[in-house]
């Protein structure tokens, strides 16, 4: 491996005015807080809860786990850079970030598609979801997510970082993303933006298929349905996961389905800023605020804690 130094550097966003980077140290410290506390809520409301035990509910509550995990993977170190003058990043500190978000990001594309799999057999098949849906096939669905999410991200960063590295170590990012790295290597890297394009559209362009496919079945089986109180019950239970589909794979499918990496570096900031920060702390609010049994449950759970607290 052919470098010359032991860290990267993290420009994130230090060619921005002070008070621009104030903002943004605010804005990242409330999308982090924010994120812990929305998706904590969801988690502990649907762990202890005894309201929401369904197939449904098990994968809304590992969807926050997810969106927790994916920031924390990253913004304590965003949050130290910008409090530091010392913005450097070990080379396997920055390998382990990356490894880390990728499994991550990538587990969580794949379990959209599972959730709406679940949404397909509960509208399409309500007869046979019960024995289909059961709790060791929902298990076993994460820890699929999980463990696809592991390979194609070990995979491609272990290639990414036996690259060679001699143009610079200034990386021009908040985080260790892929394509802010490859642009560092001094080779050619038409092979590993292959391997990154192949890798994304396995982590994202095939389960969005498998929600497409799902959502088109799931539409038809709608229309078939006469009662309008019906129709929009069934319809209720898949709005809340299509926000969240069309949130997370129209900033992805933009970032990461395309080949090579030539694009703008502001652009590439702003678009991460967007999916990396908005996404986790909005999901949260897109699933309990358009979902009764949710407010229901959560609403509950405080409640009940309240009354304990005070006795």
């Amino acid at each position: 491996m052919q470098r010359n130094f032991t860290d990267f550097f993290l420009l994130g966003f230090t060619d921005l005015p002070p008070s621009t980077q104030a903002i943004l140290f605010t804005f990242f410290l409330c999308a982090y807080f924010l994120t812990i506390f929305g998706n904590g809520i969801i988690i502990v409301t649907l762990s202890f809860g005894t309201l929401l035990q369904t197939p449904m509910y098990f994968f809304l509550r590992n969807l926050s786990f997810h969106e927790i995990c994916l920031t924390t993977s990253f913004i304590p170190k965003v949050l130290e850079n910008f409090l530091s003058k010392d913005r450097t990043i070990s080379f396997s500190g920055c390998a382990l970030q990356m490894g880390i978000f990728f499994t991550i990001g990538i587990s969580e594309c794949v379990f959209l598609g599972i959730m709406a799999f679940d949404r397909y057999m509960a509208i399409c098949h309500p007869l046979r979801y019960p024995m289909v849906m059961n709790t060791k096939l929902c298990y076993q669905l994460t820890l699929a997510s999980w463990s696809f999410g592991s390979f194609v991200s070990v995979a491609q960063t272990w290639y990414i970082f036996t690259l060679p590295f001699c143009r610079s170590r200034r990386i021009v990012h908040f985080f260790c993303d892929n394509p802010a790295i490859i642009k560092l290597a001094c080779t050619n890297t038409f092979l590993i933006n292959l391997l990154r394009l192949v890798s994304a559209f396995c982590a994202a362009g095939i389960p969005f298929l498998l929600i497409l496919c799902s959502y088109i079945k799931i539409l038809s089986s709608i229309l078939l349905i006469h009662s309008s109180e019906g129709r929009h019950k069934a319809l209720s239970t898949c709005s809340s996961h299509l926000a969240s589909v069309f949130l997370l794979y129209g900033t992805v499918l933009v970032t990461y389905l395309k080949f090579g990496t030539n694009g703008s570096d502001d652009n590439d900031r702003m678009v991460s800023l967007f999916y990396c920060n908005v996404i986790p702390v909005v999901n949260p609010l897109i699933y309990s605020l358009r979902n009764k049994e949710m407010k229901v449950a959560i609403r509950k759970f405080i409640f009940d804690e309240t009354n304990k607290i005070s006795y």
